[in-house]
């Protein structure tokens, strides 16, 4: 006869785990990511992602400023805040067997490492899908130059990129981000005017943050399009570099299914796998503010 007060208790031990779980996978998951929440993405939004779809806040102008008359006080006006939707369309799963254990005897070395390993995969795989969004949402701003950037051009081409996005509004507030591939990374290293991470406060290192150069945190990332792996319009294609600014790159996920190690009832006979589903999705609420660097050949 089952004990329906122990029934409940162990639902609370189960429901604990997955939640510790799940929090130690996204621990690793952020750590791995280079487009990091908060400073690449923002993570506003209202709603529920397992529903498939979140609201996103985009407000583009500030509120308005106006004369006041003593008389008749200052006219009301509304705001321009406007929703953006994002479709939670990338469903991703870690469903990884530990053979020979059942889920209450595996020892807690191998439950670390798979969840270890469960966070940093995920984490590659949310880095790719951010990267290309970034390189391919329709309406992006594309360098006019695409010749690939030297020691004498590097700099130039980031200022044009500066340049485009004051034009446009973005706030240059410190939160302007540049992601980097490795080949562009190497020639913004022989400039002196990019600030090494020695010359950066804790608080970027910790971040991620490789350096500045033009008011732009910079990343590195080994995810951009690179040569003839990657083809735009019919031509071999290289992501030399991206800017952006958080405010109009949002991403937002969720765990549909928490992490947990679980028993396997099947043919797999005394063994349990490490299982767990996130949902994620992926928006640019401005295109024209990401600028994108390309050589294309």
């Amino acid at each position: 006869i089952r004990d329906s007060s122990t029934s409940r208790g162990l639902g609370d031990v189960y429901k604990r785990q997955q939640e510790r779980y799940s929090t130690l996978v996204d621990e690793k998951l952020r750590n791995t990511l280079v487009t990091k929440d908060n400073l690449i993405f923002n993570t506003r939004y209202e709603g529920n992602p397992k529903a498939g779809k979140v609201k996103v806040p985009v407000r583009d102008t500030e509120v308005e400023v106006k004369q006041y008359d003593k008389q008749n006080g200052a006219a009301i006006s509304t705001g321009s805040t406007t929703y953006f939707d994002i479709n939670i369309d990338i469903d991703e799963a870690v469903n990884e067997m530990i053979d020979g254990y059942d889920a209450a005897s595996v020892p807690d070395g191998i439950t670390a490492e798979r969840l270890d390993s469960a966070g940093y995969s995920l984490g590659l795989s949310m880095d790719t899908k951010s990267v290309r969004a970034l390189e391919e949402t329709a309406g992006i701003t594309v360098a006019a130059s695409k010749t690939a950037c030297t020691d004498s051009t590097a700099y130039k081409q980031v200022l044009a990129a500066k340049r485009v996005q004051s034009r446009m509004g973005v706030p240059n507030d410190g939160k302007r981000w540049l992601l980097a591939s490795p080949e562009f990374m190497e020639v913004l290293l022989t400039d002196d005017r990019f600030v090494k991470q020695g010359d950066l406060s804790q608080e970027l290192v910790q971040s991620g943050v490789v350096g500045r150069i033009a008011g732009y945190n910079v990343f590195e990332s080994n995810n951009t399009m690179f040569e003839d792996s990657q083809l735009v319009s019919g031509k071999k294609t290289t992501t030399e570099f991206i800017c952006g600014h958080p405010n109009w790159c949002h991403r937002v996920q969720e765990w549909s299914v928490p992490v947990a190690v679980k028993n396997l009832t099947n043919e797999y006979i005394g063994s349990s796998a490490v299982q767990g589903r996130k949902v994620y999705g992926i928006g640019i609420s401005k295109p024209q503010t990401v600028y994108v660097k390309r050589v294309e050949a």
